[in-house]
């Protein structure tokens, strides 16, 4: 792979046309069970029949359809008893608006063997919606460009509008004063707040991710991005919603370890000194087109349309349900052989956050909740009353869920506009499959299968051939499937792609090696991630991976979990392609292609403190393909054999390429079209860094929700302190993505500091601007940063890995790259985020060198880059390749 890792993607995203799949395709890889698309066909009868425009108190025939989805269910409920074939329930295309979920229980079960079937129209075209119409959109009068309609009769509150299927964005900015934390919230240096129209609707968002350039590190640890609202603002007094405040700043810690929180995920309290880093959902904030406002005291809601939309003639939806099919049974009389086929769930919110809970996040979408949640939910065991099993914190809610369920199997549907996590099979369920469907524009994570809860695991689910991407949209610390304390779990040929966090996160438990005890016993074994395409993931947070593993995998190697053929690339945020975190054991990660992450492809090792010897968790990394090249060995249970360094795709078996993602009859599943074109989201986390007397460097995280249509490239604008626009610098999306940053030249330090924010544009447009970074001033970069330390090399066959450690002195700036010469005669260029963000940190940086000659001894001098210049290398001598 060439040094600024460029490599293309090995599949595209999606294709042009939109193809139907067809229902009676069945599974073709080996040790897949088929899922309910591909059974054995039953003759129907006894069918029910539905239409938008049906009548309730018809028959459900074909002829004489019923209008609502409780109305059919109650015809089922009434036709299973004696069940000959399975059952149908046709729903035509059109939208099935409710405030309630559809709500299924072991009497909505198929009988005698036989299923009931929901089955919608495809391609997105029936909708089961939880929106409700805004209409009668008038403009706002001494407001230009704001508009303004009539609250929905019964819509009292919401976190998610859509106009024609592009997803709004909630009222948000800059926090318009500066705030000095108190133990019931902030005092702020002015009382700008306390003159808001409604001052509690507010909620401070606090963003995390690794500290970079000036980019600042706020939240409860990189990998989260916690929220709070406001209680109350009087005068230059800020009161912070509770529980929300005291569990996001008041987590107990050990004694002795300061920093150590008992439940030991993330700092005891916001970090940064409790600064927030933006600001949503107030009147004053609406000063972008896209964003909107409900004022829930006048029932109005407020917009400000993007250029071309006419909210005259536009189709605006508030989502109000906050669950739209609940499909719920007992241990004893689960809900068992339904089928849901070809339906679309859309316009659901989820609204805890709103409230006084907040959103105070530990990991994944699990927060701290409940008035003593701060002092009690750590791990079972390490404070007094802690609660048990696991810590109980609590898991997001699906907008879509299932628990004590058997038999469920979901294919060709979509999962799109939510505002939670889109679809939870939780506890007790089993024996189900999620096939052939898209999961997009969700706020939270994609898919959630179990829990860490203690309650019934889920277990033998098969998530195959699957398309999920451009999530999560509002909670950032999600990510595209959570899986927690399961069995016979399958996820397999799935593509997940453009992520804000994670790709895919596996188990629970394992912090108490933290300090040195046993991981949490758990339920979870015999588990498989297994050729899966996952590519360009962690766009906005840090310290996660392309699959994630934490905790107990199982009871051995030959139970535990195995990550095998999945091709992991283009890593945007500081982790690893494959880790395996905290108390990680019994875990086989073999045959994976991993290149393009930035700090390692499979990490990290971690003691095994069950026994007392100082051995490591089992794990064996066996037979990949990758750029880290770790040495073969055996390092105290640690194995690591037979691994193979690649230069780029091209080194790499053209099968195991193949293989990863959508299996090729189902490939149809990417040309999903799930929403309207739309001009990109906005880049986040803008952060500069000097370029000398006259020039600033530019990094920000890239618009992973691009609109339907890729983003070609981005602008900088510098702003002067009135807001006026100094300079600007365009970089196209390619070379944005080799060097991770862009010159902004031609600014008069006299004027300065400068703020910079950032835009992305694609075929429709251009997106709204970033929020705008730290300010900064150009200086002149004088000093060279020091040698780069502890170089090495890993020897492969025509390839070889060097490695190295960030210099710890960079001078008078900061480093953008390395340069390494190769004694053939070759200069190397490195760029790319894991150069910005290793720096700070002090990870390790690593490329691959390919195109070398057995037999002949290579040395390399790295060093590093800054604006300043090139500093000091320092020399890694290798041997002779075999």
């Amino acid at each position: 792979m060439p040094a600024s890792r460029s490599a293309p993607r090995t599949a595209p995203r999606r294709a042009a046309p939109i193809l139907a799949l067809a229902a009676a395709l069945a599974l073709t890889s080996p040790g897949l069970v088929p899922s309910a698309t591909a059974r054995s066909p039953h003759a129907v009868t006894a069918d029910v029949y539905v239409s938008p425009t049906g009548d309730d108190s018809a028959d459900g025939t074909a002829t004489h359809p019923v209008r609502g989805l409780p109305r059919a269910r109650d015809l089922v409920r009434g036709r299973t008893a004696h069940q000959e074939a399975d059952l149908t329930v046709h729903l035509a295309a059109g939208t099935y608006r409710s405030d309630k979920p559809l709500d299924l229980d072991a009497r909505d079960s198929g009988g005698n063997g036989h299923r009931v079937i929901w089955q919608g129209a495809g391609n997105g075209v029936t909708v089961i919606s939880g929106g409700r119409k805004v209409e009668g959109w008038q403009p706002v009068s001494g407001r230009p460009g704001l508009w303004s309609a009539p609250a929905p009769q019964g819509l009292t509150a919401t976190r998610q509008l859509y106009v024609d299927g592009v997803r709004g964005q909630r009222a948000r900015g800059e926090v318009p004063v500066a705030l000095t934390p108190t133990a019931t919230g902030y005092t702020a240096s002015s009382d700008t707040l306390a003159h808001w129209r409604h001052p509690s609707d507010a909620e401070f968002v606090y963003t995390s991710g690794e500290a970079l350039w000036n980019v600042e590190r706020n939240g409860l640890g990189q990998w989260t991005e916690p929220r709070c609202p406001i209680a109350a603002a009087k005068g230059t007094a800020i009161t912070m919603a509770q529980p929300c405040w005291d569990n996001s700043t008041k987590r107990v810690e050990f004694p002795d370890r300061p920093g150590r929180t008992i439940g030991m995920v993330g700092p005891g309290k916001l970090t940064n000194g409790g600064k927030a880093s933006s600001i949503e959902n107030a009147y004053e904030l609406l000063d972008e087109p896209g964003e909107w406002y409900l004022d829930r005291s006048a029932h109005t809601v407020y917009y400000l349309p993007r250029p071309g939309e006419d909210l005259r003639s536009a189709d605006v939806e508030a989502a109000s349900a906050e669950r739209l099919l609940d499909g719920h049974g007992t241990a004893k009389a689960p809900l068992h052989d339904v089928a849901f086929q070809g339906l679309q769930f859309s316009y659901a919110t989820w609204l805890t956050p709103s409230g006084p809970e907040g959103f105070s996040e530990i990991q994944a979408g699990y927060t701290v909740t409940g008035a003593k949640g701060w002092a009690t939910q750590g791990l079972c065991g390490f404070t007094p009353g802690g609660t048990c099993p696991f810590a109980s914190w609590t898991k997001m809610p699906g907008n879509v869920s299932f628990s004590y369920a058997r038999h469920i199997d979901i294919s060709d549907s979509t999962f799109a506009h939510l505002g939670a996590a889109g679809l939870e099979l939780g506890a007790g369920t089993t024996d189900s499959t999620v096939s052939t469907s898209v999961f997009t524009d969700i706020s939270g994570n994609g898919l959630e299968i179990g829990g860490v809860d203690g309650r019934t695991p889920a277990s033998a689910i098969q998530v195959t051939n699957n398309h999920l991407h451009a999530l999560p949209r509002e909670f950032h610390g999600g990510v595209g499937i959570l899986n927690g304390y399961t069995q016979h779990n399958i996820i397999a040929h799935n593509q997940l792609d453009h992520l804000g966090y994670s790709a895919v996160s596996m188990g629970w438990g394992g912090w108490p090696d933290k300090i040195g005890s046993p991981a949490t016993p758990n339920p979870s074994h015999d588990n498989a991630v297994r050729n899966n395409l996952i590519f360009d993931y962690m766009q906005l947070l840090d310290d996660g991976g392309g699959i994630y593993t934490q905790g107990l995998t199982g009871t051995s190697m030959a139970d535990g979990e195995k990550v095998t053929g999945n091709v992991v690339h283009d890593q945007w945020g500081l982790g690893k392609s494959v880790y395996t975190d905290n108390g990680c054991t019994y875990e086989t990660v073999q045959g994976n292609v991993l290149y393009g992450a930035a700090y390692a492809n499979v990490g990290s090792r971690h003691t095994d403190y069950r026994d007392k010897l100082g051995n490591n968790d089992p794990t064996l990394i066996k037979d990949n393909w990758w750029e880290e090249g770790a040495a073969d060995g055996n390092s105290k249970g640690l194995v690591t054999t037979g691994n193979h360094i690649m230069a780029g795709p091209a080194d790499v078996p053209a099968d195991l390429l193949a293989n990863a993602g959508i299996e090729l009859a189902r490939r149809s599943v990417l040309d999903r079209v799930t929403q309207a074109t739309s001009v990109p989201e906005a880049p986040a986390r803008v952060g500069t860094s000097t370029a000398g007397v006259d020039a600033l460097f530019v990094t920000f995280n890239p618009s992973y929700v691009d609109g339907g249509s890729p983003v070609t490239g981005y602008t900088a604008h510098a702003l002067r302190a009135d807001g006026t626009q100094a300079a600007t610098a365009s970089v196209s999306a390619a070379d944005f993505r080799r060097q991770a940053y862009v010159r902004l030249g031609q600014l008069r330090a006299s004027e300065g500091p400068f703020r910079v924010t950032v835009t992305a544009r694609n075929a429709h447009g251009e997106s709204t601007p970033s929020l705008a970074s730290a300010p900064l001033t150009p200086t002149g970069a004088v000093a060279l940063p020091g040698a780069p330390t502890g170089a090495k090399v890993r020897a492969g066959s025509r390839a070889l890995t060097v490695a190295w450690t960030p210099p710890v002195d960079t001078g008078d700036a900061k480093v953008i790259g390395y340069r390494i010469t190769v004694s053939d005669g070759r200069v190397i260029e490195v760029t790319g985020r894991d150069v910005l963000v290793t720096q700070p940190s002090a990870k390790g940086m690593f490329r691959v060198v390919g195109g070398l000659e057995p037999g002949v001894a290579y040395r390399f001098t790295i060093a590093a880059v800054t604006a300043a210049g090139v500093g000091p290398g320092v020399v890694a001598p290798t041997p002779s390749l075999p």
